[in-house]
């Protein structure tokens, strides 16, 4: 199935050093893989800083920044897809495909071809996985034990992160999109498309790089994994 519009949903909160680096990267992606209808929508949410200034300026006219007060990932990503798939309008719900990242992560150039690939395969999800950018904030056998646990011999994998991750249209809004959690909201959602029959695909060779900072924006999120994993033996 192919998609005739893509959408990118980023929230951010407090991101003013990274969202230029998230926000160019996506277009340069989306240039790379020839998409001619993609919107990006950032979601500053609950931002102290110059966030949503930043992101307005380095978007410009490829899509909108939302100044909310949502103060969770899973209600951000919802209201910034809610707003994404009205800018899609009136694009069948079949043939507009979402992919969803975060302000502190850049993609490469050849991310969004790969949701592309994805969405004409016929799957109505895919979950990629992250690097981490620097393991500067952590002690000194925290990559490694990353990389223990986090890698393996196979492309698919039983990752799920919000930073990387595709749901086609339909899909999304036939199992009530995302859920207003302050963590977990990306399984809740990949669950609940597999629960509802939905073909999806997990793949290693989908890769962003996210930050690796000791305290994110999710209570029990990426960052507390690397913490548990610095407090590890």
């Amino acid at each position: 199935m192919n998609s005739d519009h893509f959408v990118v949903v980023v929230p951010a909160r407090d991101e003013e050093r990274r969202i230029v680096r998230c926000v160019e990267s996506i277009l340069v992606s989306g240039s790379v893989a020839g998409i001619e209808h993609l919107d990006v929508v950032v979601v500053a949410d609950t931002c102290s800083d110059r966030t949503a200034a930043i992101a307005r300026l380095a978007l410009r006219t490829r899509g909108v920044v939302l100044e909310v007060d949502a103060g969770s990932a899973g209600r951000a990503r919802a209201i910034g897809t809610s707003v994404g798939l009205a800018r899609a309008a009136p694009t069948p719900l079949h043939r507009i495909w979402t992919a969803h990242t975060d302000g502190d992560t850049k993609v490469p150039v050849g991310w969004l071809a790969g949701h592309r690939r994805a969405a004409e395969a016929g799957h109505a999800a895919v979950a990629g996985v992250v690097e981490v950018d620097s393991f500067d904030d952590h002690g000194p056998h925290t990559a490694m034990r990353h990389r223990r646990s986090y890698d393996g011999p196979t492309d698919d994998h039983p990752h799920v992160h919000g930073a990387n991750l595709g749901v086609r249209a339909d899909a999304y809004l036939a199992v009530g999109g995302w859920s207003a959690l302050l963590t977990g909201e990306d399984h809740a959602l990949w669950l609940a498309v597999r629960g509802a029959g939905y073909p999806t695909r997990s793949t290693r060779s989908m890769r962003v790089v996210t930050s690796g900072r000791r305290h994110g924006r999710a209570p029990a999120g990426f960052a507390a994994d690397l913490r548990a994993l610095d407090a590890a033996g």
